[in-house]
């Protein structure tokens, strides 16, 4: 397999020709359309590969198309890009990234978010509920998960607009207004190409057929409203005003040096969310306020594969649709720099997090910028990168501050 593309890949690009991830982009005056990264380009897919459904503004047609549509076009890209006698036809149809601007790179049919991370499932119910188990009963039986809001679903660089609602202080009748406690979650999104049946279960094994490939997200949470509304039935307004994936979707191809075997899960999952062999991801993220690393989260130690979650959202047959997102819950590890949330990173507010610029936070103040990176071990011992996931907080909307 060809390892090196005649176009020029700096040295730790997130992009190299083992990676190719897909996005949707457009330059000036022209309309959105779909593209692969390539070191500091973009590749026009549609004249390309002679392909007009690549014309599309979302790559949805692209995902329904299958696996072995998938798979088709990886090695025709492959070629392309490592064969300097395709250069003379392909080079005019690379744009320098710098010129593109990049979109919401699906259209997002339906929002599922996992809680996968027994370190940050642990923290949450030792802040929560120190005298008790910091696990629920159910915890380790199966994936708890919830439904969010698709149509709040943004591309990196989107700035998001702190949340207003209801919060309530200890001892004292609830408040309407900005949320005090806005958070960030640091997660791993996964991408459904090929939908299935009402009332048929999608197998373990057959993750593959299915998912096409892996974004970065940040769920964020106004952690406030989220805690006052949230019971008996979980979150709502805490965390549906926005949710940030990265541009580029990274094939599972592209990750196939990146599996590794999963923890150990005690006690035995049921038959249905068995599985065999590596299943879990080697991803290193990190996540940056304001120019400064705060948290480096590891994704190969969650409890709960994405595998087991899509088997266990499809069990009582609930249907997959093209461009369904379900999401990894925060990652975190076992150490305070590993933790994906701030909620964790502050200890839900009593124990700051300094930054080396002096300043320090407990939750984001207005104008604070999160940038969450990740890279996964790709073949030939290159590194696969994801992009950047950016977002920007921006003062409440005008009125949030009254009853």
């Amino acid at each position: 397999m060809a390892t090196r593309s005649w176009v020029p890949v700096p040295e730790g690009s997130d992009f190299p020709l083992q990676n190719l991830p897909y996005g949707v982009f457009s330059t000036s005056g022209s309309e959105r359309r779909c593209g692969v990264a390539i070191g500091e380009h973009v590749l026009d897919l549609a004249p390309v590969l002679g392909d007009q459904s690549f014309a599309a503004p979302s790559l949805n047609g692209f995902l329904a198309a299958g696996r072995a549509r998938w798979e088709q076009v990886r090695r025709s890209l492959t070629s392309f890009l490592s064969d300097p006698s395709h250069a003379i036809d392909v080079e005019p149809h690379l744009i320098a990234r710098q010129d593109a601007t990049l979109h919401l790179p699906f259209e997002v049919a339906d929002y599922v978010d996992f809680y996968a991370s027994e370190h940050h499932a642990i923290n949450v119910g030792r802040m929560f509920r120190p005298d008790a188990d910091p696990l629920t009963p159910n915890w380790k039986h199966l994936p708890i998960g919830y439904h969010g809001r698709a149509g709040t679903v943004v591309v990196s660089g989107t700035e998001v607009v702190r949340p207003c609602g209801q919060r309530k202080a200890p001892d004292a009748p609830p408040t309407y207004g900005p949320s005090q406690r806005l958070d960030i979650e640091a997660e791993v999104g996964f991408v459904v190409g090929v939908g299935s049946a009402q009332g048929t279960r999608v197998a373990v094994e057959d993750f593959r057929e299915h998912v096409f490939g892996v974004v970065l997200l940040n769920d964020w949470s106004a952690r406030d409203i989220q805690f006052w509304e949230g019971q008996p039935l979980g979150p709502f307004l805490g965390k549906s005003f926005a949710t940030s994936i990265s541009p580029w979707v990274v094939p599972l191809q592209a990750l196939e040096s990146a599996l590794v075997a999963p923890p150990p899960q005690d006690p035995e999952p049921l038959g249905y969310l068995q599985t065999a062999g590596p299943t879990a991801l080697d991803l290193a993220l990190e996540v940056a306020l304001n120019g400064h690393v705060i948290s480096r989260p590891p994704f190969a130690g969650m409890y709960w594969t994405a595998p087991q979650q899509l088997a266990h959202l499809t069990v009582n047959g609930a249907s997959l649709r093209t461009g369904d997102l379900y999401a990894s819950g925060t990652v975190s590890g076992p150490e305070r720099d590993q933790r994906g949330c701030l909620l964790e990173l502050s200890w839900n507010g009593t124990d700051p997090v300094h930054l080396a610029d002096g300043t320090s936070r407990t939750y984001l103040s207005d104008e604070d910028t999160v940038v969450i990176r990740a890279t996964a071990p790709g073949a030939d011992g290159v590194r696969i990168g994801f992009g950047e996931l950016r977002g920007t907080v921006l003062p409440a909307a005008p009125g949030g501050a009254g009853a």
